[in-house]
C-alpha cells in the first residue's frame, strides 16, 4: 500500500523531524520549486548522502533506476487504451511546430500537455476526471496539421475534447456498469458481472496462500469468449518487461548481496513467465531482506486505478536506508507486537504472533511509473494478506520527498496553516509539531497500520472488491490515528511531549472535514481512495461525536471552521471505528463497508465546498505536488565509468520530452 499525506505542501510548518535532516546537508540555494501550472506544483528533490555510497552501489542504483525509467510506457497503457497514442501527438506539436510559441493559444495547449504528462493520461491524477483542453478544437487541429498530422484529427479530437466521451477513469459513480463506464485499460469488452464470474471460478476459498487473482493481466472478451491477457515476456508489454530485465540482469551483476541476487532472478522469472506463484515466491524473499542498504519496488503492485480492486499498475522506486533516520521507525517496528496486542479491536481479528514487521526512513533516488511524478510519503508492502501473516511485512518512510515537500512549502509566502486554524494555541501546535507528527503518523500507517489484523479463516482478499483500497486506507490511517495519543509513543521516545499528537489530530480533522476537497470540483464527489478514507473517519467521528460536542463546527466572519473540543473522547470515537473497521476487513464485510464508504465517504456539502474554493484561491496555492526525478549519470574515463554523478533538472516539461524519447518501449 502507498501512502499520501494531503497537503503536506503547503504546511511548512517548521520542523521537518529527524527523516528530513539526517544526512548531508542540503546543497546550498537548492531551489525546489521549479514549475506551477493548473492546480499543480512542480517539485525537484535531492538524494541526500550519494557521494558517500560506494562505486557498486551508485552502479547498482543506476541500473535499478534505468529499469525504473523504462516501465513508464506501460503505465500509460494501462490508464488508457489511447493514452500512449496522445501522448506521442503532444510530443510531436512541441517539438516540431514551427507557428507562434507565444499567443495565448499555445500557452494553453502547453497547460494541457504538461497536465497529460503529469497525469500519465487524459484522466486527472486524482480526481479521475477527465480534463479538457482551454484552447479550441479547431485550434488544437491547426497544430496537428502543422507537424503532419492531419490524418488524426477526427479520431483523436473528440477522446480530447467531449466531455461525455471516457469521463472518468474509474466509474464509481454508482450509474452504469462498473467496468464498461471506466477508462482503465484493465478491461476490454468485459462487464463487472462477466469479471466476476471469471474470477470466481479460479479463487479456491480452501487456499491459505492464495495468488492475487487478476493482478497481472488484461481481461479481454472478444467473439463472446472472456480471457486473460497476462503481462509477460512474449504476452502483453513483453518489448517493456525485456528491456526491464536487461536492466536488472546488470543490476544483479553489481547487488550487494547473494539475497538481492536470489529475489532478482525470481522477480525476472515472474516477467518472463507471468506465473503469480512465483510473484509470491519473489515477495516472501523480498520482505525478509531487512540487512541491505539498497531495496527498490519493481512490478505490478497496487490496485487503487482498478474499478474492481484486483489488477495493478506498473509502478518502481529505487531508494536507500536513511540510517539515523530510521532509529525511530526501528523503536516502532521492535514494538509491533505490543501494538497489536493492545489494538482495541476484538481478539479474533489480532495477530497472535506479529512476524517481520521492518520499517525505516529511506532516501529515494528514482521514482517510476505509477510513483511519478506524483510520490507516496510511505508505502508497506507486500499487499498479500497470507505473506504479511506469515513473513511480515516493509514498511518505509520516504525522508527526502517529504523534505522536498517542505522544502517547496518554505519557498511560498502563504500556507493553509493560518486561513484554516480558528486560533493561535492552533497555529502553534502546528508549528511546533505538525511536520513530525505527519512523520510519525506515516510510519504508524505503514508499518503497523496495514500490517495489523488478520482475515478470518475462509475470508477472500478481495471480498471487499470497489470498497476494497478506501477501507484499507482508513483502516491504516485510523490505526495510526488511534495510537498517536498513545503514552507509549512518549514512553519509546518516538513523540516529543503528551501534548503533540494533537497537531496530527488537528490537521488530520480539518483536512478529511474540509480542506482536501480543493482537490474536487464544485458540486462532484469523492472518489479517490485515500480521500474517501479521511472523509470516513472525519465525518463519521463528527457525527457520533456530536451529543458530546467532540468536534465542532464554527463560523467566524463568514469563515467556516472545525475545531476539536475533547481530544481523548475524539481518540475514544478512533477506537469504535477500528473495531468496525477491522471487522469488516476481517469477515469480509461487503454490505457492512459499502454502507460506510457511501454514507461518510462520498458526498460533500456544497455551500460548504463552495466557501472553502473561494478561500483556497485567495491564497494562490497549488493542491497538487509532484516531482521532476534526478538524472543519475555514468561519469566515463575514456571508455571506462569510473563514477555515477547525480544532476538535477529543473524543466519538467523537458523531463517528459526526454523520457519519451530514452524510454519508449511500446507501440
Amino acid at each position: 500500500m502507498k501512502y499520501f499525506k494531503f497537503m503536506c505542501l503547503f504546511m511548512a510548518v517548521g520542523l521537518l523531524g529527524s527523516s528530513c535532516q539526517s544526512s548531508a546537508p542540503k546543497e546550498e540555494k537548492f531551489k525546489f520549486l521549479a514549475d506551477e501550472f493548473a492546480d499543480i506544483r512542480i517539485i525537484r528533490y535531492q538524494i541526500p548522502g550519494w557521494d558517500e555510497l560506494t562505486f557498486n552501489q551508485k552502479e547498482y542504483i543506476y541500473h535499478l533506476s534505468e529499469a525504473a525509467n523504462i516501465g513508464r510506457d506501460i503505465f500509460w497503457d494501462q490508464n488508457f487504451k489511447y493514452a500512449l497514442r496522445i501522448r506521442r501527438i503532444l510530443e510531436n506539436i512541441i517539438e516540431n511546430y514551427d507557428g507562434d510559441r507565444d499567443s495565448k493559444d499555445y500557452q494553453d495547449f502547453l497547460v494541457y500537455a504538461k497536465r497529460v504528462f503529469f497525469s500519465n493520461g487524459i484522466h486527472h491524477h486524482y480526481a479521475e476526471d477527465k480534463f479538457i483542453p482551454e484552447c479550441s478544437q479547431d485550434y488544437f487541429a491547426s497544430l496537428m496539421s502543422n507537424v503532419g498530422l492531419q490524418d488524426e484529427i477526427d479520431y483523436i479530437l473528440p477522446i480530447l475534447f467531449d466531455p461525455t466521451l471516457y469521463p472518468q477513469r474509474k466509474n464509481i459513480s454508482g450509474k452504469g456498469d462498473l467496468l464498461l463506464g471506466s477508462s482503465v485499460n484493465f478491461y476490454e469488452n468485459v462487464s463487472r458481472a462477466e469479471a466476476e464470474a471469471f474470477y470466481s471460478k479460479m479463487e479456491d476459498p480452501n487456499d491459505s496462500r492464495p495468488i492475487s487473482y487478476g493482478l497481472n493481466s488484461k481481461l479481454v472478451k472478444r467473439d463472446g469468449v472472456v480471457f486473460e491477457e497476462i503481462y509477460k515476456v512474449g504476452g502483453l508489454y513483453g518489448p517493456a518487461i525485456e528491456k526491464i530485465i536487461y536492466h536488472l540482469e546488470n543490476a544483479s551483476k553489481v547487488a550487494e548481496n547473494d539475497t538481492q541476487r536470489e529475489y532478482i532472478s525470481l522477480l525476472i522469472e515472474y516477467y518472463k513467465t507471468g506465473d503469480l506463484r512465483i510473484w509470491d515466491k519473489y515477495n516472501v524473499a523480498w520482505v525478509q531482506d531487512v540487512d541491505s542498504q539498497i531495496d527498490f519496488i519493481n512490478g505490478f503492485v497496487e490496485t487503487y486505478n482498478d474499478p474492481l480492486g484486483m489488477k495493478a499498475t506498473w509502478e518502481a522506486v529505487v531508494n536507500f536506508k536513511d540510517i539515523e533516520a530510521s532509529k525511530r521507525t526501528q523503536i516502532i517496528s521492535d514494538n509491533a507486537q505490543w501494538f497489536e496486542d493492545n489494538s482495541p479491536v476484538d481478539p479474533r481479528f489480532k495477530k497472535e504472533e506479529v512476524k517481520g514487521v521492518s520499517a525505516k526512513v529511506i532516501t529515494v533516488a528514482q521514482l517510476g511509473g505509477d510513483c511519478h511524478p506524483t510520490s507516496p510519503l510511505g508505502i508497506n508492502l507486500p499487499n498479500a494478506d497470507w505473506i504479511r501473516k506469515e513473513y511480515g511485512s516493509k514498511s518505509v518512510t520516504i525522508g527526502n520527498i517529504s523534505a522536498a515537500y517542505n522544502g517547496a512549502a518554505e519557498e511560498s509566502p502563504k500556507s493553509l496553516t493560518t486561513e484554516f486554524s480558528w486560533d493561535e494555541k492552533e497555529i502553534d501546535l502546528l508549528k511546533k509539531y505538525g511536520a513530525l507528527t505527519n512523520n510519525i503518523h506515516t510510519d504508524l500507517h505503514e508499518c503497523l497500520g496495514h500490517g495489523s489484523g488478520q482475515l478470518l479463516e475462509g475470508t477472500s482478499s478481495n471480498a471487499l472488491r470497489e470498497y476494497s483500497s478506501a477501507l484499507e486506507e482508513a483502516r491504516a490511517d485510523i490505526f495510526a490515528l488511534y495510537y498517536m495519543a498513545d503514552p507509549k509513543l512518549v514512553e519509546l521516545g518516538i513523540m516529543p511531549s503528551e501534548d503533540a499528537y494533537k497537531a496530527s489530530y488537528i490537521s488530520y480533522i480539518r483536512n478529511g472535514l474540509f480542506t482536501q476537497f480543493v482537490r474536487i470540483d464544485l458540486g462532484k464527489t469523492v472518489t479517490q481512495a485515500h480521500m474517501r478514507g479521511r472523509k470516513l473517519i472525519s465525518e463519521w467521528c463528527y457525527i457520533n461525536g456530536k451529543d458530546d460536542n467532540v468536534i465542532e463546527k464554527r463560523v467566524r466572519d463568514g469563515k467556516t471552521f472545525f475545531v476539536i473540543n475533547d481530544y481523548a473522547k475524539l481518540r475514544t470515537l478512533f477506537a469504535e471505528l477500528l473495531k468496525e473497521l477491522q471487522r469488516i476487513k476481517s469477515e469480509g464485510d461487503y454490505n457492512a463497508g459499502r454502507d460506510l464508504i457511501e454514507t461518510y465517504a462520498v458526498n460533500i456539502d456544497y455551500d460548504l465546498h463552495k466557501e472553502l474554493l473561494e478561500r483556497y484561491a485567495s491564497l494562490e496555492l497549488k493542491p497538487y505536488g509532484g516531482f521532476i526525478n534526478p538524472d543519475i549519470i555514468p561519469v566515463k574515463k575514456g571508455d571506462k565509468i569510473i563514477d555515477y554523478k547525480v544532476e538535477y533538472p529543473t524543466d519538467f516539461l523537458q523531463q517528459m520530452l526526454d523520457y519519451g524519447k530514452k524510454y519508449s518501449t511500446l507501440n
